[in-house]
């Protein structure tokens, strides 16, 4: 079994080219130094990410090469090669920054635009449309959309509950009408057809197995055309919909809650963005002199 085919059980078109792309780089590196790629060592592969390190300053793209790495090794513990995967506890440090950037914030209405994408796949057109209305309307994070368990949501009471985490708190928030819609037919049309393996977790992918992370953000990933001049990712995404909601007036207290922040900081730092705004829009109309 090639290493695209175990990839293919377990990630998207897009995401597996990207992978492939950097595996063939980390191979090439390894047989310049006369070294072997399948016998490489913890310390071997730290030396490599950070020659990647001078070299991308995207975080996102080093967390890419970290991650296909380690799909690399688990593909060849699989085939018995090895026993081990040296890089399965690496994590890295660098992170996406979350200062929040007004330019880079949406409209509820630019939001709504993700909902009108092109799909691929019919049997996943109502998954995926839920998905998407958890980034734009609850503001969720990728993760919690990933680790959703189908005890999670009411469909009775219209609602749907987010675990607590080291940083967020847990909280049960009201779905809007098409977002029933959608999740209904999910579950009752879609999602049986899809699953091939027995799992409490919500979202199946299209190969029948617990939908990724990778997976997820994907879909967020090919709508990216839209917004030419702003950065659309999940982080983008949940800033704007907290941003939107204290824009409108809401309750401090009550967008926390929303939000799932633990303290009232986080939220403040909201509030405090939107007066910095409305001053610059005041100066802008009326300088002062």
């Amino acid at each position: 079994m090639e290493i695209k085919q175990y990839l293919n059980r377990h990630l998207e078109p897009k995401t597996i080219k990207t992978y492939l792309t950097y595996l063939n780089h980390f191979f090439l590196s390894f047989e310049k130094k006369n070294l072997n790629p399948k016998t490489a060592t913890y310390n071997q592969i730290l030396e490599y990410i950070g020659e990647k390190r001078s070299h991308y300053k995207n975080s996102d793209s080093l967390n890419c090469i970290l991650s296909s790495i380690k799909y690399y090794f688990d593909y060849l513990i699989e085939k018995q090669e090895r026993t081990d995967n040296p890089v399965k506890s690496i994590r890295l440090r660098d992170k996406q920054s979350r200062d929040i950037q007004v330019q880079d914030l949406f409209t509820t209405q630019e939001l709504e635009l993700l909902l009108n994408r092109k799909e691929r796949y019919l049997i996943l057109k109502n998954r995926n449309q839920f998905i998407i209305s958890l980034f734009i309307y609850q503001g969720f994070k990728n993760g919690e959309i990933a680790n959703l368990e189908l005890s999670d949501v009411n469909l009775k009471d219209g609602t749907i509950t987010v675990k607590s985490s080291i940083k967020t708190n847990n909280r049960t928030l009201k779905l809007k009408a098409n977002q029933v819609y959608f999740l209904m037919n999910y579950l009752n049309l879609e999602r049986p057809n899809l699953l091939k393996e027995s799992t409490n977790k919500l979202f199946i992918s299209k190969l029948g197995n617990t939908e990724k992370g990778e997976g997820i953000h994907y879909l967020i990933e090919s709508s990216k055309h839209l917004f030419k001049t702003k950065k659309l990712n999940p982080i983008t995404i949940r800033q704007s919909v907290i941003y939107n909601l204290l824009k409108s007036g809401n309750d401090l207290r009550i967008v926390q809650a929303f939000a799932g922040h633990k303290y009232p900081s986080a939220t403040e730092n909201y509030k405090q963005t939107h007066l910095e705004e409305l001053k610059n829009q005041v100066l802008k109309f009326h300088p002062l002199k």
